[in-house]
Order: C-alpha cells, then structure tokens, then sequence
C-alpha cells in the first residue's frame, strides 16, 4: 500500500516538470511592409507533456494581438513544427499603419493542459514607388477652351509613402515632350499656345510620369480636349441667288434648297436653323433643311405679279434658336409666265339675223370684240382663228382677212334660191380659236345665221289633234308620241313647241314634256291610270312671226300596279287550345282591295309562321273577302305542337285570274298582313261573352319581352353591378373602420416573476434584465479559458461571441466550472444546477452596463423589458 502510494507521488512528480511549453517563444520576427500571404514571419515549435498527447486540432492559435489585426495566423508544418505567416487580410504599412504587433500564442493538447507566448512581430520599412493619388491615378480628362490665353493648366500631385511629411521633392515629366504644353518643375501644367477647335488638333493625349529620388517612378493618363465655342458665323454654301420658276406651281414643291455650313461644327449642317425674314405670301422655308417651298398658288397672270413676276426674299442662317451667330443672303424668284390659260370669249354661240337682200361683203360678225387670252405675256396671250365651217357656210361667208375673226357675206341668201331652200335658209358657222403657243389650247365657236323672211302663210300643224296612248308602268323620258307644224313662208323659221294647258296631276304639275324643237312629247314622271286615265293637252307651235296651237290626247293604259291593300293590316288573336277544327276563329275576316284588279281575281297563302299548317283561309281564292279557319287540331300532349304563340305573314297576290303560263310573264303584285295568334291552354282564360253579336272576346294578359327593348335588361344588369360593387366598398370601408377603432385584447393575468408568497425571501436575489442595443465593438479578445474569441465595447464593457458556432470550445465532464456558455449553448457534462450557477452568474456580470435606464440610474424592475426577464440564460449583447 506504501509502494503503491509512493509511485503516485512519483509520477505526479515527474508530470509537474515535464508541462506543455512553446519553444522558441516568446520570441521577435520580422516582415517586410506590404509583404504578400503566407509571407513568413516566424517558426516555433510545441514541446509536449509527459502524458504525450497531441496538440488539438486547430492549435496553437493567435488568440489575441495588441494592436487587433487579422494580418497573422499560425500554420502547421509537422506534428509539432509550425509558422506565422501574414494572411493578406490588413496590409502591412510601415509609414501608416502600426510597426510592431504582440501577439499572443496560445496552444492546447487533448488532455486539456495549455501554454501561452508572446510573439513580437516589427514591420520593416520598404522603399515604395511615388503614386498618384484619387481618380488622379486612374486619369485626368482636361479641356481648353479654344481662343483662351496661354497659361496655367492644372497642378498635378503625387504622394510618396516613404514621406509623410512630404519633405522630398518628386520629379514630373510629360511624354511626349509638346510645344504646345510644358510641365514645370512643381508638377504645374501649361499651354504656351492658343489653339483653334477648327484649324488644329481636337484633342492631345500624354503621360504623366512621376519620379522619386531612387528612381522609383509612377504614371497616368492625361487627356486634353479642345472645347469649341461658337465663334464663327454660318457661311452660304449654295451660290445661286437668282431662281427662274413657273407659275402654277401646286404648294409644296420645292423651289430651291438653301444650304449653309457651320465652320464651328463641320459636317453638321443639321443644326443650322433657317427662316425667311421676308413677309411673303408664296413661299415658305424647312428650318432644318433649307429648302424652299410653294406656300400658295403662283398665278402669274393676275394681282400683284401680273404686274411685277419677282419675288425678293431674305434668308436668314442660325446656329441656335436664341442668340449665337446668323448669316443673311438675298434671293429673289422669277415667276416666269406658261401658256396655261386658253383663249376665251365671253360667249361661244352667236345667232346672227341677215336680211335676204343684205349685199355682199357686208360684215356680219367681228370676234376679236368678244375673245381674250389671260395669259401675261406674249406670246402665251396670243391667239388666232381658223378657217369657218359648217352646213350651208360654203360660198356664203368667209373669214377675211384668214385669222381675223372678221365673218364677211360673200353668197346671196334669197329665199327663192334652190340652194337656200336645200340649206333651209339656216347656215351653222363654225370656227375655233387657238393659242399660237403650245399647247395650242382651243375652243369651239358655233355662230348661226339665220335669214329674216316675210310673213306670208299661217302656221299649221300636219294634223288637226293627235291621239297617243302609253302605258303607266312606263318610265320618265319616255316618248309619246310626236306633233310637227309648218309655215309656208320661205325661208321657214324655227318651229317652238311648247304644253300651254294640260297635263297636270294632283302630285306633279307637269306630267309630260315636249322638245321644243322637234315636237317629241315625252314623260316627265310615271302616269297612273287610277288618278286619271285620259289626258288632253294643248300644244303651241311659235315660229318668229306666228303661233298655232293643236289638241293632243293622251290615253293612260291600265297596268297591273297597284298592290292589294287588306283590312286590318296587323292583328292579335286568342284561341283555346281545344278549338274544333274548321271553326272561323273569332270570326275574323279579311277584306282586300286592289284599285287595278278585280275582286276575283285575289289568292291567299300563308308564308312562315303556319307551323305544322295549322291555319288557313276560306275561300283561298276568287274573293276578296276571306275567313281565317283552323285547319288541323293542336297537339301539345304528344310533343308534335310545342310553340303557343304563332305569328303568320299571309301574302295576297293578285295573280288568280292569270293561268299558268301567263302568270310567269305577267305583273303580279303582292300585300301583306301580319297576324299574331295566341294559343290558350285550358282553363286559364276568362271568356266574356255578349249574346247579342254573339262574338267572343277573349282577353290574354301575357309579359311580351320585344327585342326592340333590349336595354331594358341591359340596364338593370348594370344597376345591379354597380349596386352590389358600391355595397362591398361600403363593406370593406367598415371593417377598416373597425379594425382601426376597436383596440385588439392582450392576454390576461400574465405569470410575474416573482410569486406574491415569496417576495420576503428575493431580497438577497439579483434581478438580471439584459437589453438589446445598438453597440459598436471596438476590440477583441480571446477567453484564456475556452480559447473563444469574443468582442467587446471598450466603454460600456458590452461583449458577444465573435462566433459561438465554430470557436466554442468543446466541453469536458470533468472541468464543467471552466465552460462559459452564451446563448443556447448548454455544457455537455453540467447539470441542471450547475447550469443555473452559470447562468447567475453570467447574469450578474452582464448587469452593470445593461441595467440603467436612460438617464443613468439603475433602472427599476417596472422599467425592464418584462420579456428578457423570461429568459433563462445569460445572452450577450447582438449586433443589429
């Protein structure tokens, strides 16, 4: 028992000195400044325990660096070989950031016995290149104005890490060398020239190279930009000033096209604006593209440029709407004069009266008095005649001199001449005026000569009374028939025909018509045989000396035209259902009329409607008064009937007296009538009944839907919509009323946190109230302990796990007192009350700087958020 307790101490003995330690630390090490990861900073190694358990997985680590940096982690090299290298993270500045860091090393094997070291890490100084600072290093964009004076550009900088107090001077140079920029020895930039935007280069483009004094050396970009200015005025480019044009141009066209050129802007005439300063009438101008259009009728030939044909107007150049720079030009438009009005005269039929015996060469007709050319100018208004002809003319008269228009008598015109008599003593000159100029417009003139006669013999028709007869059915403009008259006299003058009395109708005052010159009696409308069968006329013949007048009578043949009219046209019947067959139902009658055609001579059909031929009439034909019968019995029961409203359209034509063949050739005119019937089934009418007339009246009240009325629906359809949608609104508007006026219910007698018998005994008890604020971790620490990396608020001493999820440490049953729990992390090993110590405690260490209210004092129970004192564990404060 004695050996055995004296092996125990011995081991125990030889433990104590062979502990966990790190070798080569603590230690210094040294890194360059601005050194890439997984620079090498430091080698050490782990001396393990006696019991030789291994390092754990993730130590030795860097628990903890004053100053805080993430620059440094510890890497594995073998078993218990290992390195401190830079991460990358931080870069390491020798002239602005931190120069030395401590940082402490802390390592732990599987059993739990630890060791930690402090590694001293100095940053060395490395000499760096000069650099540009800003959007400076990533290029400069300069602009000169063109025009401006030599002189000062822009002042360039550059910093040099190696001095902060920016003692050393650093040497600029611009490349390429430039005569038109120089770059001073202060990095001051100047143009020594004054540059033309038009004339030279639009932009320079350099490099700007700084130098330190080991010739380290750094560069950017430099670009400069000639800015143009408006400094030029616009120049014409279209040298023509003088435009020859036509009349009557159609307005749109394009008469000239204006062009101009910005010598500010080149090849980008579009910007110029254009305007006719002139106030004009004709013409009008695109302010983009400078053409010229016609504005309105040119017509040379009347008003204002009859008289002057030119057109002065002032262009007007802009390069912006308001202000800049403009240019003037003068142009002036011609209106040239075209042949485009045809010689005229004020009238073209002249009707000349020549006595028989009037002698030759007499002048009977002068044109050049009557006839014109509107035309301005020569020779597009001049014009001439053409040699006369027409029936009778030849050897009588004759233009003289040829052209002139002058008619000169040249043949005899006695009456008793054969040839005058073959000619009727009527001559028909014809001659035409024409333009001397093309198109060689020409018109027709008829001049007709006539040769006054004595009164000799009376006007007398060829017959005493004509008698003509027509059909009427025939159409307006047809011929009758045909009256003539005659006189004796030589020369016979022209015979007017002429209505003086007849003719008329109620509805047309004039139902004919006849050709005043030929005598033709024609229609002027359709004439009806029913109005007026028979009509007599009165026709006057009147010649220049004597009139006469003739019976005429006009017989109106009878056509089959007129439909047949029935009574009554539309009617409403009611029948009971069981109504025997062949009764004349309600004793209704049609009674027809036809004002062209006999009573017999009426047929009877019913058109759609008869379904299964239930209604017919009697006698169907030969009358003109017919009863509506009931053919064939109704039968609703079997299915065969399914409809109770009938509407029939019975057709009566006037064709039954016509056999087969005649029928198809003939006029035939058919009437109509519209009948509704109604079928009533029993016994749901009520028939009144008068004995007397004994006539049966049926009365049927029944919801008839037209189609006509179709809004009707319609109407009430919407009404309703609009009603129910208004209705659900007012709806929605009240439960938002209520909702926002009725508070909703909290729960009641919540649990407190302390029960009322127990108030005595919480006086030595500590009421831990943790709250959530917003608070700024400004350092960081390793727990010595657990070996968890946590932050912390250096003024109110708030901390939180950096991250609980993968720095916890890993709990041991046999060293719970050393677990530090956050929240929702429980102690493997621990009990329920071990956990509860932990809890208090962490609550009472969490207390201070959560626990006061706003103003600084410690905050009352009432004050506290009642729902963190619910919970169980200690949290530490979150970020938000």
């Amino acid at each position: 028992m004695q050996a055995a307790i004296l092996s125990l101490l011995l081991l125990g003995a030889l433990s104590e000195g062979q502990a966990l330690h790190l070798i080569h630390l603590p230690a210094t090490g040294n890194v360059a400044e601005n050194s890439p990861p997984e620079t090498s900073v430091h080698k050490f190694s782990v001396k393990l325990s006696a019991s030789l358990s291994p390092v754990m997985p993730g130590f030795p680590l860097i628990i903890n660096s004053s100053p805080l940096t993430e620059a440094f982690r510890v890497n594995w090299l073998s078993g218990t070989d290992f390195e401190v290298v830079t991460t990358g993270k931080e870069q390491l500045d020798f002239e602005t950031g931190p120069r030395i860091f401590d940082l402490q090393i802390y390592v732990k094997d599987d059993v739990g016995v630890t060791d930690l070291q402090i590694l001293t890490v100095q940053v060395t100084d490395v000499n760096e290149p000069p650099e540009f600072q800003g959007n400076l290093a990533k290029g400069l964009d300069l602009s000169i104005v063109e025009g401006a004076n030599p002189g000062f550009l822009y002042q360039f900088e550059a910093f040099d890490p190696e001095d902060t107090r920016q003692n050393i001077p650093l040497s600029y140079f611009l490349i390429p060398s430039s005569e038109n920029f120089t770059m001073s020895n202060n990095a001051t930039l100047f143009s020594t020239t004054e540059f033309d935007f038009e004339a030279g280069h639009r932009s320079y483009h350099f490099v700007v190279e700084v130098r330190d004094s080991q010739g380290l050396k750094a560069s950017t970009a430099l670009r400069i930009n000639i800015v143009n200015i408006n400094d030029e005025v616009p120049r014409f480019t279209s040298p023509r000033r003088v435009y020859r044009i036509p009349e009557e141009l159609g307005p749109g066209t394009i008469v000239a096209n204006i062009t101009a050129e910005d010598p500010d802007d080149k090849g980008f005439t579009s910007f110029l604006l254009y305007s006719i300063t002139t106030v004009n009438n004709y013409f009008m101008i695109n302010q983009l593209t400078g053409t010229i259009h016609v504005a309105r009728r040119l017509n040379r030939d009347a008003g204002e440029l009859r008289q002057n044909p030119a057109i002065s107007l002032e262009v007007l150049v802009k390069d912006r709407p308001f202000g800049g720079q403009e240019n003037r030009k003068q142009i002036t438009f011609i209106v040239e004069d075209i042949n485009d009005n045809p010689s005229t005269c004020t009238k073209f039929t002249f009707s000349i009266m020549v006595p028989e015996r009037a002698a030759k060469g007499t002048l009977l007709l002068d044109l050049n008095k009557f006839c014109f050319d509107d035309d301005s100018e020569a020779p597009n208004n001049q014009f001439n005649f053409t040699m006369p002809s027409g029936v009778g003319s030849s050897g009588r008269f004759l233009q003289d001199p040829a052209g002139s228009g002058k008619i000169v008598l040249i043949g005899d015109l006695d009456y008793e001449n054969p040839s005058n008599l073959a000619a009727g003593n009527k001559y028909t000159v014809i001659i035409q005026v024409q333009d001397v100029a093309p198109p060689y417009y020409k018109n027709n003139i008829y001049i007709y000569i006539l040769t006054s006669p004595e009164n000799e013999f009376p006007l007398v028709f060829d017959s005493p009374s004509y008698v003509f007869a027509v059909s009427e059915l025939s159409p307006a403009r047809t011929r009758i028939g045909q009256v003539h008259a005659t006189d004796k006299d030589l020369p016979q003058g022209d015979i007017v025909y002429s209505i003086s009395t007849g003719g008329a109708s109620l509805q047309y005052p004039n139902i004919f018509w006849i050709n005043p010159q030929t005598g033709e009696l024609q229609l002027v409308t359709k004439a009806d045989y029913e109005t007026s069968p028979v009509h007599i006329l009165r026709v006057q013949a009147t010649n220049s000396e004597d009139s006469s007048s003739v019976t005429v009578t006009v017989n109106i043949l009878e056509e089959n035209d007129e439909k047949p009219i029935c009574t009554p046209n539309s009617y409403f019947l009611a029948i009971p259902v069981d109504l025997k067959v062949g009764t004349n139902i309600q004793n209704f009658k049609l009674t027809c009329t036809d004002l062209d055609s006999s009573p017999r001579s009426f047929r009877y059909s019913i058109g759609p409607g008869n379904i299964n031929r239930h209604f017919t009439f009697s006698p169907n034909a030969g009358s003109n008064v017919t009863s509506l019968l009931l053919a064939t019995r109704f039968d609703y029961a079997s299915g065969l009937d399914k409809i109770w409203n009938y509407k029939l359209l019975v057709y009566i034509t006037d064709d039954n007296l016509l056999s087969g063949r005649k029928r198809a050739g003939a006029l035939v005119e058919t009437g109509t009538v519209t009948l509704s019937i109604s079928v009533i089934p029993r016994p749901t009418t009520v028939v009144t009944t008068t004995p007397r007339p004994r006539v049966t009246y049926q009365i049927l009240r029944k919801n008839v839907y037209s189609p006509s009325a179709w809004y009707v629906p319609f109407v009430i359809t919407l009404g309703s919509v609009l009603l129910l949608g208004l209705l659900v609104s007012l709806i929605v508007l009240l439960a938002k009323a209520i909702y926002r006026h009725c508070p909703r219910k909290t729960g009641k007698h919540r649990t407190s946190l302390v029960k009322k018998g127990e108030m005595k005994d919480a006086k030595r008890e500590l009421v831990v109230e943790t709250i959530q604020m917003n608070t700024v971790f400004d350092g960081e620490a390793k727990d010595p302990v657990t070996g968890a990396i946590y932050e912390f608020n250096s003024k109110s001493g708030a901390r939180r796990w950096k991250d609980p999820l993968t720095q916890m440490p890993k709990w041991k049953e046999s060293r719970p007192q050393e677990a530090v729990t956050g929240e929702g992390t429980k102690p493997p090993g621990g009990s329920d009350k071990e956990r509860d110590g932990l809890s208090s405690k962490a609550q009472a260490e969490d207390a201070g700087p959560g626990s006061r209210n706003q103003d600084g004092r410690p905050s009352t129970p009432k004050e506290r958020n009642p729902a963190l004192k619910s919970q169980a564990s200690p949290k530490l404060h979150p970020e938000k």
